[in-house]
């Protein structure tokens, strides 16, 4: 059997393998001081979140790797506080840092400048992610989310036609601001619209989004 070669895809894994080794050697001193933080202020727990796995391309799961910016098992500290859990969900799947007991001292910072992101690089050079694509979407919050939403639910498909990014274009169009029909809406425009050209303005318009913080959390 004779396979058609793909000049995006070969083209798009190169542009990931190249820049997740720029980025893991660049922001290296970040990622060493974020990993000490991290044990400093909370020593009991791992230097990564314990957080459930993400949605991958046709819907795998992968281990989403994250530095830690809450308390250790943070996840199922929010599932048995019903409370806490219903502000998450009803608030696109967020929780403000001034009213989310979870968070650990400095962790406001670290979140905003999505320094706690910075590990993806390692996902992105394992072919979990990539540099550019989707929002990695938790399975409960396209389960609850998809049956709440149910006009988008069709798009999902198309979303998880593609690998998961570290930026995207709903990353850079307001990130946490936006909520679900429109993450999705934004996702699925990517996944059809994607293109190496695409991909390379997407990663131009990030580092405004990184410095001014906007949408973070």
């Amino acid at each position: 059997m004779i396979m058609k070669f793909d000049s995006y895809e070969f083209g798009k894994r190169i542009m990931d393998v190249f820049g997740a080794l720029v980025g893991i050697i660049f922001f290296s001193p970040v990622m060493i001081l974020a990993a000490l933080w991290v044990k400093v202020v909370s020593p009991s727990g791992g230097v990564f979140a314990d957080i459930p796995n993400r949605v991958g391309k046709d819907k795998k799961p992968f281990r989403f790797l994250k530095f830690r910016s809450m308390v250790p098992d943070a996840h199922n500290f929010m599932l048995n506080n019903p409370e806490l859990y219903k502000k998450y969900v009803e608030n696109n799947y967020k929780i403000n840092p001034d009213e989310d007991p979870r968070f650990l001292p400095g962790a406001k910072f670290v979140r905003k400048y999505s320094i706690d992101e910075l590990p993806q690089f390692f996902n992105v050079l394992k072919g979990d992610m990539s540099i550019v694509g989707p929002r990695a979407y938790f399975f409960s919050e396209i389960q609850e989310q998809g049956e709440k939403y149910s006009e988008v639910k069709p798009l999902l498909d198309t979303v998880f036609s593609v690998k998961p990014g570290i930026t995207g274009l709903w990353q850079v169009s307001g990130r946490s601001e936006i909520g679900f029909p429109d993450r999705v809406r934004l996702d699925a425009t990517y996944a059809k619209k994607r293109s190496l050209l695409y991909d390379l303005l997407l990663i131009l318009k990030t580092p405004y989004v990184v410095i001014t913080g906007k949408g973070a959390f």
